[in-house]
């Protein structure tokens, strides 16, 4: 099964700093570098590298044909993309000297996805697919409810989390992905497994991933909950690694594989994309990946 992404694509501008800047204060940067991001373009990018078919839709900006080429040279297909007028969306993002970053983000040409839009991409498709998105575009409750509608597997990694994602409608999604942060946002839970008891509460029929940095991930499927231990790792840059995550495991899924081996394989992608700077340059490919985790077995 293909998965067919609404993602999101920005020129990520990164900053290596010291420490995060504070409120009044002005930091001398120790080195910049712009790179092709967006939760959606880097998870388009980890998906094709595992393996999977993937189609990327959304909006392209102005000044964001370099994104284009990334997704293509990564083996996504762009033709469900959209020009816009509009500038390209974009984000600034801090890399401290621990390799965690903050990110402010700018929609852009991301904010123009539309309803007619959704409907002309969903009425291009010849059979039922993993339809994944983010929050990063507008459009979130009509995609949400048109590709449920039509039997797609909905799939969305609920970052950021606004007042528009909680007001959503979640009941058709198939899986949920999340980070702790995330998951504490929409349930009011702070604990790994009450927040995963609040979700099951409210949507039982939905599977779950919940992403914890270096304590692993949580995942609820079919009535059974899985752990998966994060693989040791020296990080350099954390940008992108639960997108990497997100792309990893959905491919494993479109291919029919076991879920344990999408964990596991989502796991290892994303220990290794966090030893390397940038977001969708750090994302791995299949083969390194599976030689890693022959590595550890």
């Amino acid at each position: 099964m293909e998965i067919v992404n609404f993602g999101s694509m920005n020129l990520d501008y990164v900053y290596t700093v010291p420490d995060f800047v504070r409120p009044g204060e002005t930091l001398a940067v120790e080195g910049r570098a712009v790179y092709c991001g967006g939760k959606g373009l880097n998870q388009s990018v980890a998906a094709a590298r595992a393996g999977a078919a993937v189609r990327h839709a959304g909006m392209l900006g102005a000044g964001g044909e370099a994104l284009r080429a990334v997704l293509e040279r990564s083996g996504a297909d762009t033709a469900l993309l959209a020009d816009c007028p509009l500038p390209q969306g974009h984000t600034v993002i801090q890399v401290s000297g621990t390799g965690e970053n903050c990110i402010l983000l700018c929609r852009g040409s991301n904010g123009a996805v539309t309803a007619g839009y959704i409907r002309q991409v969903l009425d291009r498709l010849p059979a039922p697919a993993y339809v994944l998105t983010q929050n990063e575009t507008s459009g979130l409750a009509d995609l949400l409810a048109l590709a449920a509608a039509r039997g797609h597997r909905v799939c969305l990694n609920a970052s950021p989390v606004d007042e528009a994602l909680l007001q959503a409608d979640l009941g058709g999604l198939a899986w949920l992905l999340i980070n702790r942060l995330e998951g504490a946002q929409l349930t009011g839970a702070e604990e790994p497994r009450a927040i995963l008891d609040a979700l099951e509460a409210r949507y039982p029929a939905m599977g779950v991933v919940l992403t914890l940095g270096r304590e692993g991930a949580w995942c609820r499927s079919g009535g059974r909950r899985l752990f998966q231990p994060s693989f040791p790792a020296r990080a350099v840059d954390t940008t992108g690694a639960g997108d990497t995550f997100t792309g990893y495991f959905l491919a494993m899924l479109a291919r029919e594989r076991p879920l344990e081996e999408a964990l596991a394989m989502a796991a290892m992608a994303a220990a290794i994309a966090v030893t390397r700077p940038g977001a969708e340059p750090s994302i791995p490919r299949e083969a390194e990946v599976r030689a890693r985790l022959a590595q550890v077995r």
